[in-house]
């Protein structure tokens, strides 16, 4: 507690908090100690003590603590501004600060800086106006009431208010919104220099290194791009030059990017309202759904027998007339038609939350090796440790189950757009043919710090582990509450991938579809965002950032509980 003299006649008592400071400032503070002017009472803090803020401090004076003790709110929404402020009045009135030489963040209101928020000059209705005229109709926005995010830390997300979320759904900042080390690495990288792969860099080579270290052999040599779109695309020509053919099969419900080539090879697009349905070269198999499918769980061999639909298409294909006929000369050309190759991911992200059984790729990368194909695993969402039990999904099949070109994205640069191939020397041997690969962008030394600092920090702060904790302890909890409310009919998962599937009832297994969509709006509401997947998007998906923590889950699944004993969600 301080005074300052109001008037000639009058003291005003008040309290003054300090904040972002080092923890050892603490050392030498007892209640009611008094200090002399000029005193040194504290020091400020710098990353990561102080909340991974630059070094700062948080003066903030106090008329009425309103009965709070030690646990004082730094901050407040927008809206609450003026009540706020008739008791936490202008600090500068004791820092004396010149307004014409205050850094550039004291000249906002601490409720937008300490909780995340950001001035903004636009308000949530001109936004969405000015996106409506300016952005294509066909990108869409998340949630029926929508959210004005503009900052992101770890886990959390902050909107312009400084309402806090739990990030349950964004598996893009794979190690954390915002991580200090990655953002310093592209911060220091960005600063010295960032060009093309045309010249010789470290950073290329160290981070090519690191990568391929991660994957069984031969799987040994890179490209980078700079998304997954791009890798799975790049992915398509690889298996085309190797093989000189085209086909490819696919998995049903299966979505591997954005670009023409790649959305051709994913009925998640292509069978769906405004596509244009399966191209002739392009062959689905079934998805080996063991909840819905024609073989359960309970099926030791579902994972052989969902297989088999590999083997018919290839009898299918083989029947077929060739698509072009290349010169006579031309003897890498065979008359029968065969396969280019198979793709898949490692767990069917858009499909539902999909975990292939046990068996599925090995007996299928066996089928289309028979048939000539080339087998490519896309783990743009499923890898770097997110399965928890392995670095990459596709090893849960088992030790020998490797395919020959694996594809990376989003998690690979942590928001930051970093895409990669790895496949093996045979493969890259084909696709030397004469015509140079080049990308502008791909591989450059900033993505390439950056990627460095992801496979850091998943190391450093033992991410892998945590996401297998933490997500078989997320398993516990949405089975214990499937056990309370019948409108769950699966849970499923690997690590911090996961999801559950809603019910109508769980005899039918009609997909409770509106109800899925109602569940997560009201978890937005209670701060929890969550997403929809699945063919009938009734599985809610749960995708988080790395370091995702049991407290996290603790709230989630006590939120979740409390939004399914409400009236009418299940209408």
């Amino acid at each position: 507690p301080s005074s300052f003299l109001h008037s000639d006649f009058f003291i005003l008592n008040f309290f003054t908090l300090y904040g972002h400071l080092t923890e050892d400032s603490l050392i030498n503070l007892s209640v009611g100690k008094k200090f002399k002017k000029g005193e040194q009472i504290a020091k400020m803090g710098n990353y990561p003590i102080n909340g991974n803020w630059p070094p700062h401090l948080h003066l903030q004076i106090i008329t009425d603590m309103l009965d709070f003790r030690g646990d004082f709110n730094g901050s407040c929404r927008s809206s609450q501004r003026d009540v706020w402020l008739s008791i936490c009045p202008d600090a500068n009135l004791i820092a004396r600060i010149p307004m014409l030489h205050a850094p550039r963040s004291t000249l906002h209101e601490p409720s937008s800086v300490e909780r995340g928020a950001m001035p903004s000059s636009m308000g949530e209705s001109e936004i969405l106006t000015k996106r409506h005229e300016l952005i294509g109709p066909n990108l869409s926005i998340s949630y029926r009431k929508k959210l004005h995010i503009v900052r992101g830390w770890k886990q959390w997300l902050f909107d312009v208010e400084g309402q806090r979320y739990l990030d349950a759904v964004n598996n893009v900042p794979h190690v954390g919104h915002s991580h200090p080390r990655v953002v310093k690495a592209g911060q220091a990288q960005m600063a010295v220099l960032n060009t093309n792969t045309r010249y010789l860099h470290e950073q290329l080579i160290r981070y090519a290194e690191r990568l391929t270290h991660t994957l069984p052999e031969p799987l040994r040599v890179c490209y980078f791009v700079n998304s997954g779109s791009e890798a799975n695309e790049l992915a398509l020509r690889l298996a085309r030059a190797h093989t000189h053919q085209k086909d490819m099969l696919v998995v049903d419900v299966g979505y591997h990017g954005n670009t023409s080539s790649v959305v051709d090879i994913s009925p998640y697009k292509f069978d769906h309202k405004g596509g244009m349905g399966a191209p002739d070269w392009v062959h689905k198999l079934d998805m080996p759904d063991v909840y819905r499918g024609a073989y359960p769980i309970s099926d030791p061999q579902a994972g052989t027998k969902y297989a088999q639909s590999a083997q018919s298409a290839i009898a299918l294909l083989h029947s077929l007339p060739p698509l072009y006929q290349p010169a006579q000369a031309d003897v890498r050309y065979v008359a029968q038609r065969n396969l280019a190759g198979f793709i898949s991911e490692s767990v069917l992200s858009c499909g539902g939350q999909i975990v292939l059984p046990p068996g599925y790729l090995r007996e299928v990368y066996r089928l289309v090796r028979g048939a000539g194909g080339v087998c490519i695993a896309d783990e743009v969402q499923t890898g770097f440790g997110r399965v928890g039990s392995h670095f990459w999904a596709f090893q849960t099949q088992g030790a020998d189950v490797i395919p020959d070109i694996v594809t990376m994205g989003k998690p690979a640069g942590n928001g930051h757009p970093l895409g990669v191939v790895v496949t093996t020397p045979e493969s890259a041997a084909s696709f030397n043919n004469g015509l140079e690969y080049f990308n502008t962008f791909g591989g450059n030394p900033v993505s390439c710090a950056i990627g460095l600092a992801v496979l850091d920090v998943i190391r450093d702060e033992g991410l892998q582990a945590n996401a297998l904790d933490v997500g078989n302890y997320l398993m516990d909890g949405l089975r214990g509450l499937m056990t309370h409310y019948p409108i769950i009919g699966d849970v499923r998962g690997l690590g911090l991938f996961s999801g559950f599937e809603l019910v109508r009832d769980r005899h039918s297994r009609v997909p409770a579809t509106a109800q899925a969509s109602n569940i997560v709006n009201r978890m937005k509401d209670h701060g929890i965002l969550l997403s929809t997947d699945g063919p009938y998007e009734n599985v809610i998906k749960i995708k988080p950032p790395m370091v995702f923590e049991r407290g996290n889950v603790d709230f989630m699944i006590a939120t979740l509980d409390n939004v399914l004993r409400e009236d009418g969600i299940n209408e």
